[in-house]
C-alpha cells in the first residue's frame, strides 16, 4: 500500500467513525449526495471531509464576500454596531452549531447551510427581494425568493457561471431555510429526492409563494431554519431600540418573563429550550411556554419594528429605487451599448448562460449588488451631477 493509498484508508475510517458517533438522526458523512457531475478532472484526495468542502466553497464565494454591505433590517441607519447580512450569517452558524452539538448532529452540515443560506439575498433586504419580485412577477417571468436564489448563486452563478459542485443536503438546507415562518415543531422531509428538490427549486421561481410550503431534508436543515430565527428576534430588539425605534418597556411581559429582555437571555433560553425538548427525537420541538412566548415576540417585532411608519416610509423609496434600477438594467440590456454594466456581466459569464431569460439575467445582476453599490448606481443614473462653477469648452 502506497503513501496515498494509506492517506485515502485513514480517511474512510475517520469518515466512519465520526458517522458512528452521530444522532441516529443526524446526517452522515458517507451519506453526502452531489447534484453535479464532478469538477474535479484530476481526482485529486481532498482530506476535507465532504460537508467540509462545502462549508469552503461558501466561505470562498464572492457572494460571501458581498454579505458585508448587505444590511439586515434596519438599511438607513449610519450606525456600525447595528446587524449587518455578514453578522448575520455568523450568528446564525453559531446558534445552530450549538443546537447541533447538543443533539450530536452534523455540524459541518450545519455550518454550510447557515453560512450559505442568504448568499442570494438582494440590496436592502426584504424590501430588496420584495422590489424583485415586483418586478419579475410584472414582466411574467415568476418570483423571486432570495433562498432560491442563493441555490442559484451556488450552482450557477459563481464562478462566471460554472457554479460549485455542492451537496444536495447544503442546497437543500438553503433552500428551505425560510426564517419568516415560525413553528412549534419542525419535521425534516426525509424522504425528498434529488429530482424532489429540483421539483421544488423551479417551483420556488414560477409558483407563488412556493418557497413558504417546502421542509428541509435533514434535521441539520431543521435546525438551521429555526436558528435564523432565534439568530434575528433579540438582536432586532436590541438593534431598535439602539436608533430609538422602541424602548425596552415596550417589550410584552409575555415575552420578558420567559425569554428575559436582551438579546443574550433569549438565544440562551431558546437554544436551552429546544435541545431539552429535541432531545433523542427526530424533529425540533419547543416547549409550550417558550413557544408561545416566542410567538408574541414575533409579532411584536412585525408590528413594532419592521412595520414601524418611519421604516414604512423610508423603504418605500428604497423600493422605488430598486425598481427603477431593474427597469434600467433591463433596457441596457436589450440595447446595443455593450459598454454597459449588465452586458459586461453576461460577456464574462459562461456560453450557457447566453440562453438565461433577460428578466433573470437582470435579476441576477441586480440581487448581487452590495447597498452602497445600488445607492451609488442609482445616484450616477438618476441624480443630476454636481459641477464646478463653469464647464471647460
Amino acid at each position: 500500500m502506497n503513501d496515498k493509498e494509506i492517506i485515502i484508508l485513514s480517511s474512510i475510517l475517520a469518515t466512519y467513525k465520526q458517522d458512528q458517533s452521530l444522532s441516529p438522526y443526524a446526517t452522515k458523512n458517507s451519506e453526502c449526495i452531489k447534484v453535479k457531475t464532478s469538477l474535479n478532472k484530476n481526482n485529486k484526495f481532498d482530506i476535507r471531509w465532504p460537508f467540509e468542502e462545502d462549508v469552503d466553497r461558501v466561505l470562498y464565494s464572492k457572494s460571501y464576500s458581498r454579505y458585508v454591505d448587505k444590511t439586515q433590517a434596519l438599511s438607513f441607519f449610519s450606525n456600525n454596531h447595528i446587524s449587518k447580512r455578514s453578522l448575520h450569517v455568523q450568528w446564525v452558524s453559531r446558534i445552530a452549531r450549538q443546537i447541533g452539538r447538543g443533539l450530536n448532529l452534523n455540524l459541518d452540515l450545519i455550518e454550510a447551510i447557515a453560512l450559505g443560506h442568504d448568499l442570494g439575498h438582494a440590496p436592502y433586504g426584504h424590501v430588496g427581494e420584495r422590489a424583485i419580485n415586483d418586478c419579475l412577477e410584472k414582466r411574467g417571468f415568476g418570483y423571486f425568493a432570495h433562498n432560491a436564489n442563493s441555490v442559484r448563486n451556488l450552482l450557477f452563478i459563481e464562478r462566471n457561471g460554472v457554479g460549485y459542485n455542492v451537496s444536495l443536503q447544503v442546497l437543500d438546507g438553503v433552500l428551505c431555510h425560510n426564517g419568516e415562518i415560525l413553528s412549534k415543531q419542525y419535521f425534516p422531509n426525509r424522504n425528498k429526492t434529488v429530482d424532489d428538490f429540483w421539483d421544488e427549486y423551479e417551483k420556488c421561481w414560477h409558483e407563488k409563494d412556493y418557497s413558504l410550503k417546502i421542509s428541509p431534508m435533514t434535521l441539520e436543515g431543521c435546525v438551521v431554519r429555526i436558528s435564523d430565527i432565534i439568530s434575528y428576534v433579540g438582536k432586532d430588539v436590541e438593534d431598535a431600540i439602539k436608533v430609538g425605534i422602541i424602548s425596552e418597556e415596550d417589550l410584552p411581559n409575555e415575552v420578558t418573563s420567559v425569554l428575559g429582555k436582551d438579546n443574550k437571555s433569549m438565544i440562551n433560553r431558546l437554544i436551552g429550550d429546544i435541545v431539552i425538548h429535541s432531545f433523542e427525537r427526530p424533529y425540533l420541538e419547543f416547549s409550550d411556554e417558550v413557544f408561545n412566548a416566542l410567538t408574541v415576540l414575533f409579532h411584536f417585532i412585525s408590528k413594532k419594528i419592521h412595520h414601524h411608519p418611519m421604516l414604512i416610509k423610508e423603504n418605500e423609496k428604497l423600493t422605488r429605487m430598486v425598481i427603477e434600477l431593474y427597469n434600467a438594467f433591463y433596457e441596457d440590456l436589450v440595447s446595443c451599448n455593450v459598454e454597459t454594466g449588465i452586458h459586461v456581466h453576461v460577456h464574462r459569464m459562461t456560453d450557457s448562460y447566453q440562453s438565461t431569460p433577460k428578466e433573470l439575467i437582470v435579476s441576477d445582476y441586480l440581487s448581487s449588488m452590495t447597498d452602497n453599490y445600488v445607492l451609488n448606481e442609482y445616484i450616477q443614473r438618476f441624480l443630476p451631477l454636481q459641477h464646478d462653477s463653469f464647464i471647460n469648452a
